[in-house]
């Protein structure tokens, strides 16, 4: 007896229709019969049910995750109705382009390797060493390289980054551009003619050289498994929002295990073993998981294990490793602190923009100074203050021409790394996004990949800690316009 005929006979008890419904029911099954006494209808029928019940709740959970996600995206304007606080700001200087013509020292200013203590990276003569860095994209998107190959030698982009006084590159990489590893269209590859013909690893490799060899230190970073822009598509935070999507296969095009992800770290920097100015790895880009869901303690185990393959390589790497929530949150290390076998090798790193601090009342762009510096210590400044870790700010940029909310977060983020001296990375030397060509606002150089955009953010970025080696000639605006302009 079927499922479905010992309900239907419950249903109907005393009903005098019960009997010739039975049959029925009888007949239709007995037709329905395979050989070997399976109901296939009801068998089916069955699947279906699951599967609807499985959609169901999957697409709840997923509502469920948008609603909550918007609601604490949008509730400041949509709930409180409230004014932003901003403050006055100073002239700035948003136009200026100069040329960097004088020859920088390829010698660093620090011995290597570094350590931590404390709150700070030392030298292997115990001198602190503050990272002022740089990031330099295109090997995490759809060119599978870093930008500007097609223009500029990268011995001379290297060049160029120590001239304006970074001592430091973060390159990120997408873990597709390593499994793939394809062979980079000539036109890629047309300033750099010793490169053509090479595979994406060859051409990241032969980048990390340049870089060190003009006396930067080269920090890797798994930017993105697909590769492509990061961040902030729903699909992007399904399949990129954590090392491992190997759970979501049938959503993600590139598919990727714990194991992979670790594999793909080793094969990135085996080759990079003996190169002391390689200074150690950006474990992972803005973990966060759906939505923001990713626990701290999950990725702190992961981060864990990979450390521990990379320092079996070579134990002088430092790991630097992001916070959950896009970056903004590295609270969990008060409870759970990252340990690794090799002492004084943790280095956590946070991300800071004018939208950030999503989920609380106000992102950053919009809040009084006393507001975002508690949102500061709270998420990581105290790993500062308590001496328990260095922090190194990853990621943080503003546009070229800069909005009111830009302008309010920029200041308050310069005076509060000002106050605690502490390492930093600008978002991102490239002058446009790679595949769609679009102006990047954030940049710092232009087309030509030689003319710097010395702006408002260049000289707070002196204010910083950058040490720019350069004698600078400058570039008359096109327009024929003062090239220092003055906001009120």
């Amino acid at each position: 007896m079927s499922p479905r005929q010992r309900v239907l006979r419950k249903q109907l008890p005393g009903d005098p229709l019960a009997s010739q419904y039975n049959k029925t029911i009888r007949q239709s099954s007995a037709e329905q019969l395979s050989p070997n006494g399976t109901d296939e209808k009801d068998r089916t029928s069955t699947t279906m049910r699951r599967l609807l019940v499985y959609t169901s709740v999957v697409g709840g959970v997923v509502l469920f995750l948008a609603c909550t996600h918007l609601y604490l995206f949008f509730s400041p304007q949509l709930l409180w109705h409230q004014e932003p606080h901003f403050e006055p700001h100073r002239p700035l200087n948003l136009g200026r382009r100069i040329k960097l013509n004088s020859t920088a020292s390829s010698v660093p200013d620090f011995h290597l390797p570094l350590r931590t203590s404390g709150s700070k990276i030392l030298d292997s003569r115990d001198a602190v060493v503050k990272l002022t860095s740089i990031n330099w994209y295109g090997a995490s998107d759809v060119i599978y390289i870093p930008s500007g190959l097609d223009t500029r030698h990268r011995d001379e982009i290297a060049l160029l980054i120590r001239r304006m006084g970074f001592n430091s590159v973060r390159l990120p990489y997408a873990d597709e551009m390593v499994r793939k590893n394809p062979f980079i269209p000539d036109d890629e590859l047309s300033a750099n003619p010793d490169l053509v013909g090479q595979r994406a690893l060859d051409v990241f490799f032969a980048v990390v050289n340049s870089l060190t060899d003009a006396g930067l230190m080269v920090i890797p970073n798994d930017h993105i498994t697909q590769a492509a822009w990061c961040c902030g598509t729903n699909l992007s935070d399904l399949c990129d929002g954590g090392w491992s999507n190997d759970w979501l296969e049938p959503f993600c095009r590139v598919r990727q295990t714990e194991e992979d992800w670790i594999q793909n770290w080793e094969t990135v920097m085996r080759p990079l073993a003996n190169n002391p100015l390689v200074v150690g790895a950006d474990l992972r880009n803005e973990v966060r998981g759906i939505w923001g869901t990713m626990p701290w303690d999950t990725w702190a185990s992961a981060a864990e294990k990979a450390s521990e393959r990379l320092l079996s390589i070579n134990r002088n790497w430092l790991m630097f490793i992001e916070g959950i929530s896009s970056a903004n949150d590295l609270s969990g290390v008060r409870k759970r602190p990252v340990k690794l076998s090799v002492p004084d090798r943790v280095v956590y790193s946070s991300h800071i923009y004018s939208w950030s601090g999503w989920g609380q009342l106000w992102t950053y762009g919009k809040r009084p100074f006393e507001s975002f510096a508690g949102a500061m210590i709270d998420n990581w400044a105290y790993l500062i203050s308590d001496e328990i870790a260095p922090v190194w700010v990853g990621e943080l940029g503003v546009s070229d021409m800069p909005n009111e909310e830009d302008l309010n977060y920029w200041d308050h983020l310069a005076a509060y790394l000002r106050n605690t001296d502490t390492s930093w990375g600008y978002w991102a030397l490239n002058p446009r996004k790679p595949g769609s060509n679009d102006w990047e606002s954030y940049g710092l150089v232009d087309d030509d990949w030689e003319t710097v955009r010395w702006d408002y953010r260049m000289d707070d970025m002196v204010t910083l800690g950058l040490t720019p080696h350069h004698k600078s000639n400058p570039v008359p605006p096109e327009n024929g316009q003062i090239p220092i302009q003055a906001q009120n």
